[in-house]
């Protein structure tokens, strides 16, 4: 590539691939290639299926079912029409004399049964219309639309964590979430909430956290009540931290660097700070920092490096910044 006199090799780092995600750059000059109908991606790739419910499919039915019973109406009802125009005189006198039949109309002309039982269909058919009920397709979607305004508004799908609360993107399949009978799943994760919690570590053979893992809780029911007791919890921070449920005395609040083995503990949070694939995303309003990982492992252990005092804030693609508290003195890193 060409630029300003200057030619520059391109290689797979220069690659952009379909979904990637561009970061740490505010823009780019690109070149889109491989498009196109004719590309292997397009030739191989399928239109989604499309979603039907089954109450619309059962309505379905019952709509054809209904259809059949009208043109069934209809044409019985045109047959028993034109044999009762043809056999309507009576030594030149009409029988049926009471709807007064003139000259100019063919509905009752017992000449033309034929074309009578024909107009007579069509005549049912606008009569017998209303047996179809249009209007219930109208007031099926009213009421989803409204069942996807009680959706986006339910309290107990908010999820309070990320302050999401539910969000109906299609209202096609409402009806569906209350005939769920089976779910299947192929790992880990899928029906978990998958939270990882920063409660204990080992520094330098010393254990630091005094609370309780899943582990200690297991072997204290096998143990009998007794320990669970002894057990207890850790002590309630007035904030709880999501991925953060780590308590100790020793090195919380910069207590850290009063240890006979403090700069060990100090490149230790240090690591955990910075050798992380995390994003720091800052809060224009609160300045909040909060970390966009690749898994949950990460994000527990960027958070406890920041609630002890090593605070990882900013990511370019030459270099990590981080503030360091110690002592009550805060310093860049």
């Amino acid at each position: 590539m060409e630029y300003e006199e200057q030619q520059y090799p391109l290689s797979l780092q220069q690659l952009l691939l379909r979904d990637s995600k561009l970061r740490n750059t505010d823009y780019v000059f690109g070149v889109v290639i491989f498009t196109g109908h004719d590309t292997k991606v397009i030739q191989n790739s399928t239109d989604p299926p499309s979603k039907r419910r089954k109450v619309e499919k059962k309505m379905d039915r019952v709509i054809y079912f209904m259809f059949c019973i009208l043109f069934l109406m209809e044409v019985v009802g045109s047959i028993f029409f034109g044999f009762t125009t043809k056999d309507d005189l009576d030594n030149g006198v009409m029988k049926r004399w009471y709807l007064r039949p003139d000259d100019s109309t063919i509905f009752f002309d017992p000449k033309r049964a034929p074309a009578a039982a024909i107009y007579h269909c069509l005549t049912a058919l606008m009569l017998y219309g209303f047996f179809i009920p249009i209007s219930l397709y109208v007031s099926i979607e009213i009421v989803k639309v409204l069942q996807s305004i009680f959706i986006n508004q339910d309290i107990h799908m908010y999820y309070e964590d990320a302050d999401k609360p539910a969000h109906a993107r299609t209202s096609n399949l409402n009806e569906e979430l209350g005939q769920v009978d089976t779910i299947l799943f192929d790992k880990t994760g899928t029906l978990t909430c998958n939270s990882m919690e920063f409660i204990k570590c080992s520094i330098a053979g010393v254990a630091y956290g005094r609370g309780v893992t899943e582990v200690e809780r297991t072997m204290s029911r096998k143990n009998g009540p007794a320990l669970i007791d002894n057990l207890g919890e850790s002590p309630d921070r007035n904030v709880p931290i999501k991925g953060f449920n780590f308590t100790d005395e020793r090195i919380m609040n910069g207590k850290w660097v009063n240890e006979t083995n403090a700069n060990i503990i100090r490149n230790f949070f240090r690591l955990l700070a910075i050798c992380h694939t995390a994003i720091p995303e800052v809060d224009e309003e609160t300045r909040n920092v909060s970390y966009d990982t690749e898994s949950p492992d990460e994000s527990a252990f960027v958070i406890a490096a920041r609630e002890i005092g090593f605070e990882f804030y900013k990511r370019t693609q030459t270099s990590l910044s981080m503030y360091e508290i110690v002592s009550s003195i805060l310093e860049a890193i």
